[in-house]
């Protein structure tokens, strides 16, 4: 995985509003008092204490009527946001390595444990993924036993097959330029997917960047009315298919 994007972003105004828990055997926060519907966020390299997610966290826990849960899915690994604004340490970050430590066949388990518990709680579960999340979710989508819907936003990882076997209600949120999700992972989406026979949501965000949606500049206007419309995206997609 070679993203540049990957490493790039800026830290939002807000104090989250939830609290620290345990989900399965992991690490969460979690925010909202909903005792019908939950929504697991999936997080990006930035993992569970990113404060930008637990801002996401708590819109979506009012505006989607969802108790929401923020794993930690790194086993307590954290990148610190300040390489955001220190260019020799985003050099030295080795973001292959931190994949391949936290790769599908270490982590998907720990994914699915904590969405299996979450399945016996609420009688509808969502699951939106965020770049190194967004393969996660769509891996739920193939068995309805464990997720309703799942959403990614600007995914990264994603395999074709991943893609292939949905089941659930799907949304991608996909900005223009994303070496993560390429032209061609987007056109395999939009051919195939809507073959599945489930309900299917692309929402395409022109001159936005792959991290958009979770590390958008607010100062900038363009990227503040795609990371807005971003959420409001997500919300209206769980609060069709939760309630």
């Amino acid at each position: 995985m070679s993203c540049e994007n990957c490493k790039t972003g800026f830290n939002w105004n807000g104090t989250p509003t939830g609290k620290e828990t345990t989900l399965a055997n992991n690490n969460a926060y979690v925010t909202g008092d909903s005792k019908s519907a939950a929504i697991m966020i999936v997080h990006d390299v930035f993992g569970w204490t990113f404060p930008n997610l637990r801002l996401l966290a708590d819109h979506f826990a009012k505006e989607a009527n969802a108790t929401v849960y923020l794993p930690d899915f790194f086993d307590g690994e954290v990148v610190p946001t300040d390489i955001f604004n220190d260019p020799a340490k985003r050099e030295a970050w080795d973001l292959p390595s931190f994949v391949k430590r936290h790769s599908k066949d270490i982590r998907y388990p720990e994914i699915t444990a904590c969405a299996k518990a979450l399945k016996a709680q609420f009688p509808k579960v969502g699951a939106i993924g965020y770049c190194y999340g967004a393969w996660a979710c769509f891996r739920l989508g193939s068995d309805p036993s464990l997720i309703d819907a799942v959403s990614g936003v600007h995914p990264s990882l994603v395999e074709k097959s991943e893609l292939d076997a949905l089941k659930v209600p799907t949304q991608i949120l996909a900005p223009e330029t994303d070496p993560a999700f390429s032209p061609e992972l987007k056109e395999y989406s939009n051919k195939v997917i809507p073959t599945l026979g489930i309900s299917y949501e692309y929402v395409y965000f022109p001159k936005l960047k792959h991290g958009f949606a979770a590390r958008g500049d607010e100062t900038d206007q363009v990227q503040r009315d795609g990371l807005e419309r971003a959420k409001r995206s997500a919300v209206n997609f769980f609060k069709e298919f939760l309630h």
